[in-house]
């Protein structure tokens, strides 16, 4: 086009550094629109030189930094909305703080109370095949050298019927296919929350090392995603995943009773390193409040601690604090042996085609017998492991287990030496391998606590002076973090539970260490990076210097993320080819 400026065909390396600077570097800050007419801020460029005339008409290529400072406008104060909260309140607008927190409370109040539902039937569960029918059919009845076989009785019934809910109410998919679920379409569709109900509760029922809280998470989010899109009529995309991410949020705010930790972590859950769905915490734990107090009214739960020490520490030295983080490499160093091994086990059970949901039934029952067998003879790495950490963490007698029956197993094992932590410790993590493998529905945040306690019990030994909580509870951390990646959670729900406060350092320091050095071992493989962080974030600069690199790809890339959060959304069914797709 005649009189066009042309641009040079190369550039030298400082004026590659001065684009960088002065155009990428814009494009990945957004800064607040201003009304026609006035000059966007633009703060590098004063620092910097201006880039717009780097070029004559003539093709010349001119430096163009001016001397004098270019006058700055005013950065005027940015706000979520054009309009105030009281217009917004009345106009209900899309994704406003005020529409937010009234979706924010209906769903806690109808979340909390179908989570109470099904923490109710639970415990009845739990009461009727471990406690009222061997009061009614063993004790007496049978041999006492034959107790033990109820183990295997109601674990391998329990995995029949948990096979036949997958081949006939459909799979109810588990953690990773949730998480999935949040990053493409948004929502988690209603018609799982029937199998999965069904599916994690005889898993629980069985005595395998799984627990209600991925269960929980994942009906939580299907009514988040359904009252978003049923009730209140959204259509964008990021609006509704926003409030998927409250289901989440609350049912965990309730099921551990705090609130904080367990609505970081259901944010945690979604990604590799830290929390990326930022823009939604702050309503996700406002609804992680309103669930947990629903929750807690319904069942009749307190709020308060459920594992006491018999040491705690009223005050931490400074090498405790460094001391949580060397046991966060251990615990690491653990969970990384743990995943090698848990793939190998999920590859025989592929070997012999027991993968596909025809043989759900076989694959559970499989499962069900190795279950059986370490709990026969280790009673401590029976259910999920909430009750069971405070008998591991104190080496209390067995006969104290709070589920199991009969608590002396098979050859009467207690906790008494490093050796027995260590076994329970080791036995815990098989038995969590074996009920994954094996298509039990549940979540493994309790399992893995246990299991570090086990292994916490077991370093004492050695080092008299490291105080039990710290031990046990670093170790818990380290493992359940570098398998789940919820680094803030875990710290915090820790730090609830066992009513430790005052190690709050050091159970974070060890969290923080295990997220860190397990980074590149993702063992929930649908957790990723968001796209436009991925991009704007990890690239590095040498990248942008590169000859085939291109000055908008960056706000290319984030717009399109952009849109396809804003574009309306309809019911998406899985794609296909997808390991979720119903059967």
């Amino acid at each position: 086009m005649s009189g066009s400026p042309s641009l040079p065909t190369s550039f030298s390396s400082e004026e590659k550094k001065s684009l960088l600077k002065s155009v990428v570097i814009h494009q990945r800050e957004e800064q607040p629109a201003l009304p026609d007419g006035e000059a966007q801020p633009d703060e590098e460029n004063a620092k910097y030189g201006s880039t717009t005339a780097m070029c004559n008409g003539g093709g010349a290529t001119t430096t163009a930094t001016s001397k004098k400072k270019q006058p700055v406008n005013p950065i005027k104060p940015a706000r979520r909305t054009q309009t105030t909260f009281i217009q917004d309140a009345i106009n209900f607008s899309e994704g406003s703080v005020p529409q937010s927190m009234v979706i924010a409370v209906v769903i806690g109040i109808v979340v909390g109370l179908v989570g109470a539902l099904y923490f109710e039937i639970m415990v009845a569960g739990l009461e009727l095949f471990w406690k009222t029918l061997p009061r009614q059919f063993v004790i007496g009845t049978w041999p006492e050298s034959t107790y033990c076989l109820w183990i295997p009785l109601v674990g391998l019934s329990a995995a029949v019927c948990l096979g036949l809910c997958v081949i006939y109410l459909g799979d109810p998919g588990d953690l990773a296919y949730t998480v999935k679920c949040v990053h493409d379409k948004a929502y988690v569709g209603m018609d799982h929350v029937l199998p999965m109900a069904a599916a994690s509760l005889f898993s629980i029922w069985s005595g395998a090392s799984v627990g209600p809280e991925a269960p929980l998470i994942a009906i939580g989010a299907a009514l988040g995603g359904y009252f978003s899109r049923r009730v209140f009529r959204q259509t964008r995309r990021n609006v509704i995943r926003k409030h998927t991410l409250m289901g989440m949020a609350g049912v965990l705010a309730a099921f551990f009773g705090c609130p904080l930790g367990g609505s970081l972590f259901a944010l945690e859950i979604n990604s590799r390193f830290g929390v990326e769905y930022f823009e939604h915490m702050i309503e996700a734990i406002f609804c992680g409040e309103v669930t947990m107090v629903v929750f807690r009214i319904a069942t009749g739960l307190p709020i308060a601690q459920i594992w006491e020490f018999d040491l705690v520490l009223d005050e931490v030295e400074p090498r405790i604090v460094i001391l949580g983080a060397i046991i966060g490499v251990l615990g690491a160093g653990i969970a990384t042996l743990f995943a090698m091994f848990h793939w190998r086990v999920v590859e025989v059970f592929d070997w012999f085609n027991l993968l596909d949901n025809k043989y759900a039934v076989w694959r559970g029952s499989i499962s069900a017998i190795g279950i059986a067998i370490i709990g026969m003879l280790i009673p401590h790495t029976m259910f999920w492991g909430e009750d069971e950490f405070q008998q591991i963490a104190t080496m209390a007698p067995a006969k104290e287990l709070e589920n199991v029956f009969p608590t002396s197993g098979l050859i009467n094992f207690e906790m008494t030496s490093w050796k027995s932590a260590l076994i329970v410790g080791v036995c815990k993590m098989i038995s969590i391998s074996l009920a994954l493998a094996g298509g039990y529905r549940g979540g493994f945040i309790f399992p893995f606590f246990a299991a570090g306690a086990g292994f916490g019990r077991a370093l004492c030994f050695f080092f008299p002076s490291v105080p039990v909580p710290v031990a046990c509870l670093c170790f818990a951390g380290a493992i359940n973090v570098a398998i789940t990646r919820g680094c803030l959670g875990t710290a915090l729900i820790l730090t609830f539970v066992s009513g430790e406060g005052n190690l709050i350092g050091p159970i974070l320091f060890s969290c923080l260490a295990s997220s860190c050095v397990t980074v590149y071992m993702p063992f929930i493989k649908t957790q990723i990076i968001r796209s436009d962080i991925n991009e704007s974030v990890y690239l590095l600069e040498d990248d942008h210097l590169n000859e085939d690199w291109t000055a908008n790809r960056h706000h290319r890339h984030s717009m399109k993320r952009v849109a396809m959060d804003l574009e309306e959304i309809v019911d998406e069914p899985d794609p296909p080819g997808s390991p979720f797709v119903r059967t």
